[in-house]
């Protein structure tokens, strides 16, 4: 005999447009499936059922508002958990979610967007939304995820696509991914690092975790992270300025955009974490000779030297020593930091 959850369970079938009643009671069901999942032990009940939940719930996404938002809700809670999360991606939840995502009508974007976050936290997750089995359509899912995040203003309180970074950073941390965004023919990084200076702090992080990781790719793909040097000087480098403001020696030796902004008051970047990223992602750069010569020809070694002096953070500290380590240790920079310092 069905127990009361296998029988809630069971109203959870797609409903029909000309059968109103079954629709309200899917409804209904579908409005208790996500108040279970808000609980441990809910979560772990409906576990029990995911071969029948997660299908019926995936296919409720493409529903009207009334199911398809509380379905979505069920799905981002219950894709917290790893094992539930990866028979969501066997079972094809990337193209349900990314399909209902670009229709015009989507009205669960922002939970879409959060569903995408948790299952790409898994490796067959990202290589799902990066489509790495299909050359055909291999990137497509991550270029449209770039522009609509670059497309969306940070600035209004909807930010949908806000969460577009994280999904960013989970990609990354596999060398598919990085290989993706430093693609210089399809331009997704040039495009993403843009958003480091976002009001939204959701938004920088996703942006410098994602850099971060691009840049362990720096022994083989350095050329193209200098293709964008134009951004990827001020984004690295202003987090960890300090406070200062330089002197017109200091900026004179530095590119315009660099300079102009680092001789004006300027809203500095309180996030440790995003301080040390920066300085990491500096690192990985700086390993390479063509990498040191560039960071040399923007006036780098000064720019850490005063964000050293400034910085009180113990543990963002160590990420400038180790920096500051490898450059005296290249050669070439520690007569040109001394230098500097002795003008001032």
């Amino acid at each position: 005999m069905a127990t009361e959850l296998e029988e809630l369970i069971g109203f959870l079938s797609s409903p029909s447009p000309q059968q109103p009643s079954r629709f309200g009671i899917t409804k209904v069901a579908v409005d208790i499936v996500r108040g279970l999942t808000g609980s441990d032990d809910g979560l772990q009940s409906l576990a029990k059922y995911a071969k029948t939940v997660l299908p019926s719930l995936s296919r409720l996404l493409a529903g009207p508002k009334e199911v398809s938002e509380p379905s979505a809700e069920a799905l981002v809670n219950l894709s917290q958990n790893s094992n539930l999360a990866a028979e969501m991606v066997q079972l094809g939840m990337i193209k349900t979610a990314m399909d209902v995502l670009y229709k015009p009508e989507c009205i669960i974007t922002r939970l879409l967007v959060m569903l995408l976050v948790n299952l790409t936290q898994l490796d067959a997750g990202s290589a799902s939304l990066l489509q790495t089995g299909d050359d055909k359509v291999h990137g497509l899912y991550v270029m449209k995820l770039v522009r609509s995040f670059c497309r969306t203003t940070h600035e209004s309180h909807d930010d949908p696509f806000e969460h577009v970074g994280s999904i960013l950073v989970n990609i990354s941390k596999q060398q598919a991914g990085r290989k993706l965004l430093l693609d210089s023919k399809r331009g997704l990084l040039k495009q993403m690092i843009r958003q480091f200076d976002s009001n939204s702090l959701l938004r920088k992080k996703g942006v410098f975790g994602t850099l971060r990781n691009c840049c362990f790719e720096a022994e083989s793909q350095l050329q193209n992270l200098l293709l964008i040097s134009e951004f990827l000087w001020p984004a690295l480098l202003l987090p960890v300025a300090g406070h200062k403001l330089y002197s017109e020696q200091d900026t004179s030796k530095m590119p315009l955009e660099l300079g102009t902004a680092l001789s004006i008051e300027r809203e500095p970047v309180t996030d440790a974490e995003i301080r040390i990223q920066a300085l990491e992602a500096i690192y990985l750069i700086v390993l390479q000779e063509t990498g040191r010569r560039a960071f040399w020809s923007v006036n780098g070694p000064r720019i850490i030297q005063v964000g050293y002096e400034d910085e009180q953070d113990p543990k963002v500290m160590e990420a400038y020593e180790q920096l500051g380590s490898l450059l005296i240790q290249s050669g070439g920079t520690e007569e040109e930091s001394s230098s500097e310092s002795t003008k001032q």
